[in-house]
């Protein structure tokens, strides 16, 4: 069932952030926060809340860990490198908590939720000052407040599915793109993922509170607005709003701006949705469609709940009602049991879907998940040539796709300089392709028309022609 914050926890919440607030305002203090968010866009998205909330605690934010008040990491969980990274930095910490004693560590997030990574933070890693889980990140300015007056740390780790609420302020640190949550949790249980456990059940946003979120950014002057949830194909069904109503909702909104969303699960992707998209002026036509593996055997012991002739038929469909479809998926390489045939039929469908970009990931191992007590008798330097080979296949596909585009003009959102090549502009066209172009900062969160002259594996480089939007 879910549930909502009562008026009594909003004005709770409200009362733990003003007190934080006039405890810095009677030290004269003005605190400084680092806030490091690991994986997903739906923990970036996290992370906006906590600078929102810490914003409006009153605390500053800076890009490094030294000389702050309060170092604060939200972790992922989903793969076994994120976690290390975050015991690497915690470990690192140790000396900037010793030669600081003002300073508080705060580690929360998806893997916080996870018990066994709870206990060896109290365990081995003293120096955190307070643990929460996904569930409770609006009990934040309580935690912070206790800390601050009483000295007293926190573990803060409820089962549950979480609650949800309007009442979080977000700090959001993209000026041209805004991260929407319209539904939290999974459903799926597929054998290899730990979200189910870590995130709770499907628990969806009102469709009324998400249009409304929407009008008012796009006011603001954003120009993309990506959709997330760990499956928004599974969107609404407490309320009887799918989510392709819900993108009819947002695409009648007025304005000069574009609609993306992550992630789809192929099992709820309908020919509804599909025919929302082809007939929309502002959603792209990009769809992000982990199919994982393309044996049917793998992906019953994933419990990924369709076959490979589900998904093809879907993508065939897909392309004929949106010609100019961009295809980009997840895969698994070296699931438990896979076999070289298995892995070479997944070599197949991607040749038969010409996926522009393929997420290609060499299974991680996840405690507490169905797949983490499967037998594994691949070694990891066989799954490590059969990603070479995967990676060199999606390669010249990407490649061949891209060069489609070279001549025509794609209408593209741009977002900055090129990190690697600063001398160039970047952004992403309709079709969610990098595109990189030279400009001047002036283009920098407008639309503008780009004639492709150059296409690599993974980004097409063009010429601006016309006007700009």
């Amino acid at each position: 069932m879910i549930r909502e914050l009562s008026g009594d926890e909003v004005a709770l919440f409200g009362e733990y952030i003003d007190k934080t607030r006039a405890f810095f305002l009677s030290t004269n203090v003005r605190p400084k926060a680092y806030v490091h968010s690991y994986g997903c866009q739906q923990n970036v998205s996290d992370g906006e809340k906590i600078k929102g909330m810490l914003a409006e605690m009153g605390y500053d934010f800076t890009d490094t860990p030294d000389n702050v008040d309060l170092i604060l990491l939200n972790t992922c969980a989903v793969r076994e490198n994120a976690e290390d990274k975050v015991f690497g930095n915690i470990g690192a910490f140790k000396k900037l908590k010793e030669s600081n004693r003002r300073l508080i560590i705060a580690v929360g997030g998806c893997m916080v939720q996870q018990q066994h990574i709870a206990e060896k933070l109290k365990a081995s890693y003293p120096m955190v000052d307070i643990i929460f889980g996904t569930h409770t990140v609006h009990e934040l300015p309580r935690m912070l407040y206790d800390k601050l007056t009483k000295n007293l740390g926190c573990v803060n780790i409820p089962d549950g599915d979480g609650v949800l609420t309007e009442s979080i302020p977000v700090r959001r640190d993209n000026a041209i793109k805004a991260y929407v949550p319209i539904m939290y949790g999974c459903n799926n249980f597929c054998t290899y993922c730990v979200v189910p456990y870590v995130r709770g059940r499907e628990r969806s946003r009102k469709a009324d509170a998400v249009v409304s979120e929407v009008k008012e950014l796009i006011q603001q002057g954003y120009k993309e607005i990506l959709l997330l949830g760990q499956n928004v194909n599974s969107y609404g069904k407490e309320h009887g709003i799918g989510f392709a109503e819900l993108l009819r909702r947002l695409d009648a909104i007025e304005g000069e701006y574009k609609i993306s969303f992550m992630t789809s699960h192929p099992k709820d992707c309908t020919r509804e949705l599909i025919d929302v998209i082809a007939d929309s002026a502002h959603i792209e036509h990009h769809i992000h469609l982990p199919v994982q593996s393309g044996s049917d055997r793998i992906l019953k012991a994933m419990n990924r709940s369709y076959t490979t002739e589900h998904y093809l038929g879907l993508v065939e469909y897909a392309k004929s009602r949106i010609p100019d479809l961009s295809l980009t998926t997840d895969i698994i390489v070296g699931f438990p049991g896979e076999t070289y045939e298995d892995f070479r039929q997944t070599v197949k469908l991607m040749e038969t879907v010409r996926y522009d970009m393929a997420y290609t990931f060499i299974y991680s191992k996840r405690e507490g998940t169905k797949a983490a007590d499967m037998d594994d008798p691949v070694s990891d330097k066989e799954k490590g040539l059969w990603m070479r080979e995967l990676l060199e296949v999606q390669g010249d596909i990407g490649l061949e796709n891209y060069r489609k585009y070279i001549g025509k003009i794609l209408d593209v959102l741009c977002e900055g300089r090129d990190k690697n090549k600063p001398e160039y502009l970047t952004g992403h066209s309709r079709q969610n392709i990098i595109v990189r172009f030279a400009g001047g900062d002036e283009l920098v969160g407008s639309f503008v028309k780009v004639k492709i002259t150059k296409a690599m594996p993974w980004a097409v480089e063009g010429e601006t022609v016309g006007d700009t939007d």
